[in-house]
């Protein structure tokens, strides 16, 4: 069976929020809410939606203050405002943020039903089109969400994958643990500097036995890990 799209629906009107949500899940699709910034916000990382459906002014943190955590830290979610707000300038300032459609209220809900599902359409194939990442003796194919090394499988969890698949998509670069717990964990978990370690090990291991010698995990003292494409017999890998 396909798995469901999950939309989030960010919005403090409850009438609006249920009767929207109700008409989606009518559509196939799987639905969070979320009534207030705070709870949006975590929703927006924690959950990890196909697409946000955004308010702009909410309790606590704004739409666009979503808006733009997401596009700093994870770039690749499509966002749908639903705004109030019909001025030409606050099309455009949502637009430069980084929405991806923009409907003002009262909306048609045909109209929004169409769009969200042309802007899933869309992402669907971005995300089917994005290309394997070959990186040593490392083969990572992100649709497949699965990693080989000299052709044999390498057994990941979910977020064993997720944090590989940051690490080899800028290899060299250094992720602080803080970073990584933000990226593969979410907004609001509760882990630790040691959750990270851990995985790492357990990545470590994994590649080990797969008979991948590069790239190879490094850690960087007091800052955290980044991926290496040098094969070396220091220790900055232990």
């Amino acid at each position: 069976m396909d798995k469901k799209d999950v939309i989030l629906i960010v919005e403090d009107d409850k009438s609006l929020r249920e009767g929207l949500a109700m008409n989606l899940r009518m559509q196939g699709y799987e639905v969070l809410s979320a009534a207030d910034g705070e709870d949006g916000m975590r929703a927006a990382f924690d959950a990890k939606p196909d697409l946000v459906i955004l308010d702009i002014m909410l309790p606590g943190f704004s739409g666009l203050d979503i808006l733009e955590e997401l596009r700093k830290r994870r770039a690749d979610v499509p966002v749908l405002i639903l705004s109030a707000r019909g001025a030409t300038r606050d099309k455009i300032g949502g637009l430069n943020l980084g929405a991806d459609d923009y409907i003002t209220k009262p909306f048609d809900l045909p109209e929004l039903i169409a769009r969200v599902g042309a802007m899933l359409r869309r992402q669907r194939v971005r995300r089917e089109a994005a290309p394997r990442l070959e990186l040593g003796a490392l083969v990572i194919e992100p649709a497949e969400r699965s990693a080989r090394a000299a052709g044999k499988r390498i057994v990941l969890s979910a977020k064993e994958f997720d944090l590989l698949f940051l690490l080899a998509s800028s290899p060299g670069q250094v992720f602080t643990r803080d970073a990584i717990l933000e990226r593969v964990w979410g907004w609001s978990y509760e882990g630790t500097a040691r959750t990270v370690d851990n995985f790492v090990a357990n990545l470590r291991r994994k590649l080990k036995a797969a008979g991948c010698p590069s790239p190879r995990i490094d850690t960087v003292p007091r800052v955290g890990y980044r991926l290496s494409l040098r094969v070396s017999n220091s220790h900055s890998g232990r």
